[in-house]
């Protein structure tokens, strides 16, 4: 071993995860301890680990196995940790497990196996920390949990009921990350458009800790703002001026799940009153240009030929920019488990396939329409071969990029320019420079 101990990472699972994964990191770097970016020859290895769906706990343990066979010590935290039993029946000898967001713990036990008498670090630190994103663009976590029962979902089992940081706390964090490159700020959490709504108190910044004050002071912050997950409420309307006079992004990324009324019911989604379309088309009468990402669920037990016809049907109606889907399934702990009707495999399957060339066809048509308009790109990435960039309209991982393969040796990443596209495809494009 090193004489300071080298602690190595594996972050799975979604960008809230990966918020947690970096306020380990830095916890434990503010104490003294290296932080080695290749796990493989670490002293300790921390799997910060998922456990939303069967097929992400699957592959949480087999990292946690893979993990010991190499390092020999290693700490389990994340959601899947509150599914200790689980764990250690798999892998049982593991240092110990933690659940989500959970830092001090996680600290305590490296400690524990590795005592060092090493000073404070904290104040001689980069205030934003460790990260794992590059340095242009970060994710801000604004709260932690959810209220909501669906019944496919185990969020609230694993993260608890929502709760919200106080608006100043947030802004402290984006200013700093701003302070120090950031050049793109995505706001997340379970469901960002209930922020502050649990905050009751009568202290003065309780009361300002709300998602539209939130976002009215960020986009004062003079970089792009884009928010993620937030659900189909009324009140999301009064958010768009804000995407209007171009303080934050024109994109919203709600996870609408399903349209048909009755499967939205069996979810017990808080948007069952299938109010999505009339909103949408509401905010697309205040921004014309605003780009609107979702998740489905294919094979929801109960889900009928019919029902799902009526999904496509309104995607054909609605055509909403980016889409996800999913094939719906079991997950140990959900209400849906013991829900009538549970759809087989191969349905499910056609049905996702059937979904995928409706949202392909849609996207397709959709950047085609952009050919020779201007767009604005952030820069991504800059290698021999040309620049990876994305548009207003596109989320880093998930959504489509912008590629730039002439004239670009002296752009830099994180670099916002102009582009005018002049290619595309069912999820991508190119183009040119615009002096």
């Amino acid at each position: 071993m090193t004489l300071k101990p080298e602690i190595g990472l594996i972050s799975l699972g979604c960008p809230k995860a990966l918020v947690d994964s970096e306020r380990i990191l830095t916890s434990l770097k503010n104490h003294g301890y290296e932080i080695k970016k290749d796990h493989n020859n670490a002293d300790l290895v921390i799997v910060n680990t998922c456990g939303f769906i069967d097929s992400a706990k699957k592959e949480s343990l087999n990292t946690i196995s893979e993990a010991l066979k190499k390092n020999g010590k290693v700490i389990v935290t994340g959601c899947l940790g509150v599914d200790r039993k689980t764990i250690f029946k798999a892998c049982p000898k593991v240092l110990a497990i933690t659940g989500p967001n959970e830092p001090n713990q996680v600290l305590r036990v490296v400690q524990k196996q590795f005592p060092i008498s090493t000073k404070h670090l904290r104040n001689f630190l980069s205030p934003i920390g460790i990260k794992l994103t590059p340095k242009h663009y970060s994710y801000l976590k604004i709260s932690e949990g959810c209220n909501h029962k669906c019944q496919f979902c185990i969020i609230p089992d694993l993260r608890g009921n929502l709760k919200s940081r106080r608006i100043d706390e947030v802004l402290i964090e984006a200013e700093n990350l701003v302070t120090a490159g950031t050049k793109e700020l995505l706001v997340i959490s379970q469901d960002t458009s209930a922020y502050g709504l649990d905050l009751k108190s009568n202290h003065p910044l309780e009361k300002q800790s709300n998602i539209f004050n939130l976002c009215d002071a960020l986009g004062r912050l003079g970089v792009w703002i884009r928010l993620h997950y937030l659900y189909p409420y009324p009140h999301v309307s009064k958010i768009i001026p804000l995407m209007v006079s171009k303080k934050i992004l024109p994109y919203l990324d709600i996870p609408f799940q399903h349209s048909h009324p009755d499967v939205l019911k069996r979810m017990k989604r808080p948007a069952h009153n299938n109010n999505g379309t009339k909103l949408i088309e509401s905010w697309r009468r205040e921004e014309p240009g605003i780009t609107i990402r979702s998740t489905f669920i294919v094979g929801y037990p109960g889900e009928t030929e019919v029902e799902f016809q009526h999904l496509l049907d309104w995607m054909e109606e609605v055509k909403l920019d980016r889409v996800g889907c999913f094939k719906y399934e079991n997950v140990e702990g959900a209400k849906a488990n013991n829900l009538p009707g549970h759809v087989d495999e191969k349905t499910k399957q056609d049905r996702w396939n059937r979904f995928m060339i409706k949202a392909q066809q849609i996207s397709k048509a959709k950047l085609e329409a952009k050919l020779g308009t201007t767009q604005e790109v952030i820069v991504d990435k800059v290698d021999t071969e040309g620049a990876v960039c994305r548009t207003v309209a596109d989320a880093p991982e998930i959504d489509g990029n912008l590629f730039i393969d002439q004239n670009f040796s002296n752009l830099k990443q994180g670099q916002i320019v102009k582009v005018k596209v002049d290619e595309s495809n069912e999820y991508d494009l190119w183009g040119n420079l615009v002096d």
